[in-house]
């Protein structure tokens, strides 16, 4: 058997636990496994194929019945795709099956990726392909270039243009168009000087991230050209960069310029942490398989190192383009903060942005993925209008927040037109309530929150629920490992909460009539934050205000 690497190793076993789901799948009446998306089939197809060929991978079930169910479903959805050169959507594929895959419209969203990432398939497995998928293969990749879905301007250095400029590469090379390959060089080009002189605007865009690591991976994987390769792996090492900057033990910390569901409260597109990483349990859940088995380049050293051995807490303190097109001068960036230690994270960011689908995250506290059992994501919101009820994402303007070192405050001033009722979702642990008040242990951190208003708690098997309501609320959260808090004689949640229940924040109005929050910390450092409606907003830190002169411009 060939000495396969650690990340080998990591991508074997989602390929395994990937090819087992689908070969246990059953087939549809439609020829397909899922119809909720176009692209999961093609994603369990091509680790159901790979588990029938790579004899190294753990496979249970019968390896030539597995290739014939993944040819199957494969050729289905090769001939989904609008083969119409005269079509306004050629080329491209329906991207949610329904009513029936024949009737559902064709979106320009499945080609984006999935084209390249076909490209990659093919030259891995076409030699063993049968006849007629091979000819299907070639056909549709035809068809992919032909339609130059991805002939446009470097405009946005957003997740669709790195995934346009992967595929100028990647059919560039393979059909020997010289000129399309040219024009992917100058994106790549462009994009890269962007992001690194001035920064990325999806910033901790989940999970657009994942589409930008594996377009560029996917094109360094196939480029023959050394130089070309080389500079595909300068942009990859820069992703990296940013990812280990935000690392801890397969969470993300920090705030997010977009979440779904499976990315908060809890951590679970995690796969391509864990071939990098390695350093969580590999979840049952698997929300988006992607290529993650297939595609992987290792990181450089020094991200590694970062990732991977946090010793001493860490601030991260960047500026962040908020516009596209334009310069990160002071008046058109954003703030973003973290705090980072071994055993937990507190960032977020300054400034309210309503991102695309109003999906930004402002800010959390964030614990390693193994830490807890459940959600490992702390935080409170105010729920923007039109949030379904139970969804944890979608939050209103009307917050301001001030983050030092492990220590965060939200404050909300709402309106009379808005409902009054801020929620709050935090992990399970041992947990001691107090009016107004909450002292825990989850993991290895202590978090003592704290509630201006009264509270309702929902125990749930996987995190407790929070409610609060009332037009002014606060909230301040402050952790401390277990370490730590042994260094100042604190063994066991109820000494923590004995400890921590006679620092309650202080709340009192300006002259302004603003709000004026006070806080001291188990440090001794007192935290002022004034803010409200209308009211210029002041941070100090022991009688020194706050300011963003110490934000940089983002990684080199």
């Amino acid at each position: 058997m060939t000495n396969l690497t650690n990340l080998q190793q990591r991508q074997n076993e989602i390929k395994s636990k990937v090819a087992a789901a689908a070969y246990q799948l059953p087939i549809l009446e439609s020829g397909f496994l899922f119809h909720q998306d176009v692209r999961d089939n093609f994603y369990y197809a091509s680790y159901l194929f790979a588990a029938s060929q790579e004899h190294e991978m753990e496979f249970a079930g019968d390896r030539q019945l597995a290739k014939s169910k993944a040819e199957t479903i494969l050729q289905r959805l090769l001939e989904l795709q609008d083969q119409d050169a005269h079509s306004p959507t050629y080329g491209h594929w329906p991207l949610n099956l329904k009513p029936t895959p024949q009737e559902a419209s064709k979106n320009t969203l499945p080609v984006e990726l999935m084209g390249s990432l076909m490209v990659y398939f093919y030259d891995r497995y076409s030699t063993v392909l049968s006849e007629p998928l091979r000819s299907s293969f070639e056909e549709a990749l035809q068809h992919i270039y032909k339609s130059n879905f991805y002939r446009k301007r470097v405009e946005h250095y957003n997740h669709h243009e790195a995934k346009y400029t992967a595929a100028k590469l990647i059919f560039g090379q393979r059909f020997a168009d010289k000129e399309l390959l040219e024009d992917g060089i100058s994106s790549l080009r462009l994009t890269l000087d962007r992001i690194t002189s001035i920064g990325m605007s999806e910033y901790g865009g989940l999970p657009w991230f994942w589409h930008w690591v594996q377009a560029f991976t996917c094109a360094w994987e196939l480029m023959k050209d050394q130089e070309l390769k080389e500079e595909l792996a300068q942009m990859l090492d820069y992703l990296w960069r940013i990812r280990s900057t935000y690392y801890l033990r397969g969470a993300w910390v920090g705030p997010h310029s977009r979440i779904w569901p499976h990315d908060m409260p809890r951590d679970t597109n995690v796969l391509h942490d864990y071939v990098q990483y390695g350093d969580f349990t590999l979840p049952e859940e698997m929300p988006r398989t992607e290529f993650a088995g297939f595609l992987a380049y290792e990181a450089p050293t020094d991200a590694l190192e970062l990732a991977l051995h946090r010793k001493s807490p860490t601030e991260v303190k960047f500026r962040i383009p908020k516009q596209v097109g334009t310069a990160a001068n002071d008046e058109d960036v954003l703030h973003s903060y973290a705090y980072i230690t071994e055993s937990f994270a507190v960032g977020g960011i300054y400034e309210r942005m309503l991102e695309f689908d109003n999906e930004q995250h402002r800010w959390d506290v964030s614990l390693p993925l193994d830490a807890v059992t459940g959600v490992n994501h702390a935080y409170f919101f105010h729920p923007a209008a039109g949030n379904k009820e139970g969804d944890l994402r979608h939050q209103s303007e009307f917050s301001e927040v001030f983050f030092h070192r492990n220590t965060v405050i939200a404050d909300y001033q709402i309106p009379e037109s808005q409902q009054d009722q801020i929620i709050g979702c935090l992990p399970a642990g041992e947990w001691v309530e107090d009016e107004h008040a909450l002292f825990g242990i989850c993991g290895q951190a202590y978090m003592a929150v704290y509630i201006q208003q009264s509270y309702q708690r929902e125990v749930l098997d996987d995190r407790s629920i929070l409610t609060s309501s009332g037009r002014n609320n606060a909230v301040v959260i402050e952790c401390i490992d277990k370490h730590d808090a042994l260094q100042k004689g604190i063994v066991g949640v109820r000494q923590f909460a004995s400890t921590m229940k006679n620092r309650h924040p202080e709340h009192a109005q300006s002259d302004e009539g603003g709000a004026v929050l006070t806080y001291t910390t188990l440090n001794d450092e007192i935290l002022v934050f004034k803010s409200g409606p209308d009211r210029e907003l002041g941070r100090w830190v022991n009688g020194q205000a706050v300011h963003f002169a110490a934000f940089k411009a983002p990684l080199k």
